[in-house]
């Protein structure tokens, strides 16, 4: 049997990583633990995800002409994503995430960089390549009217499509019609989605992570949970993207939702117990034998 094709349009950013005891108040300095360059980006953690589980990935995205963009592109590369379709523009530098760690948690800040040149112009002409794709997956990371272009298209084309609206930006009821699939975090899906008439017309669609809550979604507007998996936290930096990754490799295979939420469930588990994005992002294997080792989830 032959590997799902992914198609992720997205960003490519270097987290610069701080680990700390406790967060600076306002005006205050802090000594901190730990400090780590790792590469990030909603987009290209997802499709390391989703490499690393066995699917076939190309990339849609950009780079500054730097150092990082040269590092995130071997990075790419050697987790077997393609990356012909990448670009590096002198115009901007590579997007950076600043990352404090504390308390098994995080707080980001996203300087997007290279990611504003992922225009619809830039994406338009892969429109080919990403005919071919099985599902396409994209971040809101990259401009919002790309993002919008996205939906039209693989709409238009029956390619399905699920869409991270991380970080939270709203767009019109019409354009979420559009996914197959939206996957917001509890906070995403708070601000995005509090509207009763707007959340009944999309229960089919939405997916909704909570953490250390586990999963909701819907089936025949009917709220279902999965209960997250009770493993020792290291680090959640990319949790979410390990769930996204694996989401789509599982419903690019035809799984049923229920299927391919608790698989998805499960590589997010794996992914909290090691330091780092992209680090901690586990193979088809090893989720398969958890999976086996916890029937009851």
């Amino acid at each position: 049997m032959a590997n799902s094709l992914i198609t992720v349009i997205g960003s490519i950013n270097m987290d610069m990583v701080t680990v700390t005891n406790s967060v600076p108040k306002q005006g205050e300095t802090k000594i901190g633990e730990a400090y780590r360059l790792n590469p990030g980006g909603k987009g290209a953690n997802q499709a390391i995800s989703a490499a690393r589980l066995g699917a076939d990935i190309q990339m849609i995205g950009m780079v500054g002409d730097d150092q990082h963009g040269t590092q995130l592109l071997e990075n790419l590369d050697n987790e077997g994503v393609s990356t012909e379709m990448i670009k590096k523009t002198p115009e901007e530098h590579t997007g950076i995430a600043n990352i404090i760690v504390s308390g098994r948690d995080n707080r980001i800040i996203v300087i997007p960089g290279a990611n504003d040149k992922v225009t619809s112009n830039y994406v338009k002409q892969f429109e080919k390549e990403i005919l071919r794709s099985d599902l396409v997956l994209l971040q809101f990371e990259i401009p919002l009217e790309t993002v919008l272009y996205c939906l039209e298209f693989c709409n238009l084309n029956g390619i399905p499509i699920i869409v991270n609206p991380a970080p939270a930006k709203s767009i019109a009821k019409d354009h979420w019609m559009k996914a197959t699939y939206i996957t917001p975090n509890e906070n995403e899906a708070y601000q995005l989605f509090d509207k009763k008439n707007t959340v009944n017309q999309l229960t089919d669609r939405l997916v909704i992570t909570k953490g250390a809550y586990g999963v909701s979604y819907y089936i025949k507007d009917k709220q279902m949970n999965i209960p997250a998996h009770l493993v020792t936290p290291v680090d959640t930096t990319g949790a979410g993207d390990t769930f996204n990754g694996a989401l789509s490799v599982a419903v690019s295979e035809k799984e049923d939702l229920s299927t391919a939420i608790r698989f998805a469930n499960a590589a997010s588990a794996l992914s909290i117990q090691k330091f780092g994005a992209q680090e901690g992002m586990p193979t088809r294997k090893e989720v398969e034998y958890f999976l086996r080792k916890n029937k009851k989830y």
